[in-house]
């Protein structure tokens, strides 16, 4: 095997599964889910990663280790600056983007809808327990949404970037959101995982599974696994 895939391999192993007699980490409401610091220096090059990118809808029965949870919501808009710049570009750098992790079936964290906190990389419990089912029943029944151990929502408030930008703020908040997502997606195949970007779905029914604010309108979803 290639020293790079074989790299590859391992990282996605230590990563992404295994692990019985986890702690189970708890969402406490001030503090949330402090997340393992993110590895910026992996065995999957940017070349392979683009190469090997697909749409993936079947899922392994599972679970990922939060190591692997940290570093997709990273890759979505983890901070790489100290003056706050993420890993996706943004109009003006006003971030409009909210990350929301779907937990099903992950290592050593309790199942929920969490928000994901860039600034100090952490999870917030934001609803308990399992909505994966009724979030695959918004989504047009796409059973592969209720399958997948983890499920990222990538949604936006309009609103942060509607003041600077007026009438062209959704356009670049749409611009955001893809690349925010095919970070995603780059990260997943360095993990040796797969997800793929579903944007069909009911978007007040999606809310109300979710408990959205009203300000915050979802864009996409993308549910994460091992490929089966």
């Amino acid at each position: 095997m290639h020293r790079d895939a074989l790299a590859t391999v391992v990282l996605a192993a230590v990563f992404c599964f295994g692990g019985s007699g986890a702690v189970m980490a708890e969402a406490d409401a001030d503090a949330g889910v402090a997340l393992p610091p993110p590895i910026r220096s992996g065995g999957t090059s940017v070349e392979d990663a683009l190469a090997r990118r697909r749409s993936v809808r079947a899922y392994a029965d599972a679970p990922l280790r939060l190591a692997a949870v940290s570093q997709l919501v990273w890759a979505a808009q983890g901070i790489t600056d100290p003056d706050g710049l993420r890993t996706a570009p943004s109009a003006g750098a006003l971030y409009p983007l909210e990350v929301y992790l779907v937990a099903g079936s992950v290592t050593g964290l309790r199942s929920g809808v969490y928000r994901y906190d860039p600034r100090r990389h952490r999870l917030l419990l934001h609803a308990a327990g399992d909505p994966r089912k009724a979030l695959s029943d918004a989504a047009l029944e796409q059973e592969w949404v209720a399958e997948a151990p983890v499920v990222l929502v990538l949604a936006a408030v309009y609103e942060r970037s509607a003041h600077k930008y007026g009438e062209r703020a959704p356009r670049y908040v749409h611009i955001e959101v893809g690349h925010a997502a095919q970070n995603v997606y780059l990260q997943a195949v360095a993990l040796e995982l797969g997800t793929v970007m579903v944007g069909a779905f009911h978007d007040r029914a999606l809310k109300e599974v979710l408990r959205l604010p009203s300000e915050v309108e979802p864009l996409g979803v993308m549910p994460v696994g091992k490929p089966r």
